[in-house]
């Protein structure tokens, strides 16, 4: 905003002749004021800020921010596709990139270019329009209990190795139709065979695969952890800290491990919605996102990781996590151009 007022303003002064203009110095006019204004923030069921947070970024900018909850992120992004002549908020926080390029061919964001994003690696930055901004990430790994595994059952180390008989019968998975890490599990599986992602998931269902609706029902239910018979479920990178956070009796080491040669890495964005009235105001609540207020406040909440550089972790991030070197990825348009036929198709081998 600021650099194409800038230009704005240069261009004037070069066609203004000193009679006609005057010869007194030019002022950029006042800045929109923010202060006193309301904004929604449209986000997910799973969004989650500590008390205080929020109420920081008013107590700075004047700025008050409704959260409105809008289901899954799916959900949120088909509801503002279908509201989009009259946006239901100014801001959206959790578009990932799974359901990215859906957005963005629906032209539901403005774009904007943060300054904070100087904090950010560009390996997050997934739309060089600057449509979006990328606020944290996580993956999505294959976890397992490790009391269950020793000399006699070594850990499985790649996809590949889930199919062999000796882990039949010990690995559970969602729905990737139904579930986020059930999606991201299925993508990473793509990225990793390409076309012989097929054989696979038809090796899989030999080999005694279990697939659950949701992840709850996964890490809760069929998983050893929620006092099923399972030892290997498809989770997330951060849930060993998870572990020690909530254990009960305490815990000073994680009872489960991360597999991080299967991982498949999401990144979630924020992006303002097309059609705000207010725009300025939606600018800073992108900028307070990628603050360290905010940047910090996301792990121990939402159990992913801070997308600024500069944002401090918490001791149990830094102490219980393993983050893969080299995580799967896909592009945005290739997910977008290729996510229904893809579940439409493990539908057909898993299920049926």
């Amino acid at each position: 905003m600021h650099r194409i007022l800038a230009r704005a303003l240069s261009l004037v002064a070069a066609a203004c002749l000193p009679v006609a203009c005057g010869s007194g110095p030019a002022t950029a006019p006042d800045p929109e004021p923010i202060a006193d204004q309301a904004i929604t923030l449209v986000t997910h069921d799973s969004f989650r800020v500590s008390q205080g947070i929020l109420e920081a970024f008013t107590a700075e900018t004047g700025v008050t921010v409704t959260v409105e909850n809008a289901g899954d992120t799916g959900q949120m992004v088909a509801t503002s596709i279908l509201t989009a002549d009259n946006p239901i908020g100014d801001v959206m926080y959790g578009v990932d990139n799974t359901f990215l390029q859906r957005a963005l061919d629906a032209e539901l964001f403005e774009a904007y270019e943060s300054p904070a994003l100087a904090n950010v690696p560009m390996s997050l930055q997934l739309d060089p329009g600057h449509r979006v901004t990328p606020i944290d990430f996580g993956d999505v790994c294959a976890n397992y209990w490790i009391d269950r595994f020793g000399d006699d059952l070594p850990v499985p180390v790649t996809l590949a190795d889930l199919v062999d008989p000796v882990y039949r019968g010990l690995l559970v998975v969602e729905n990737p139709e139904t579930s986020s890490p059930g999606l991201a599990f299925l993508l990473a599986t793509i990225a990793e065979f390409g076309d012989g992602w097929e054989e696979f998931w038809k090796s899989l269902r030999i080999n005694d695969v279990v697939v659950t609706a949701s992840w709850d029902d996964a890490y809760y239910g069929e998983f050893v952890s929620g006092g099923g018979d399972r030892p290997i479920v498809i989770s997330y990178a951060s849930s060993p800290p998870a572990e020690v956070i909530y254990a009960d009796p305490p815990v000073d080491t994680a009872p489960t491990g991360v597999i991080t040669d299967t991982c498949f890495r999401q990144v979630e964005f924020a992006g303002i919605l097309a059609g705000t009235t207010h725009r300025s105001a939606a600018e800073a609540l992108v900028d307070f996102l990628l603050s360290d207020t905010f940047q910090e406040d996301i792990p121990l909440n939402m159990f992913v990781f801070p997308a600024s550089t500069t944002a401090a972790l918490p001791r149990a991030f830094v102490d219980h996590v393993v983050l893969p070197e080299d995580p799967y990825t896909l592009p945005p348009a290739e997910i977008g151009a290729n996510r229904n036929a893809w579940t439409e198709r493990w539908t057909q081998i898993v299920l049926r």
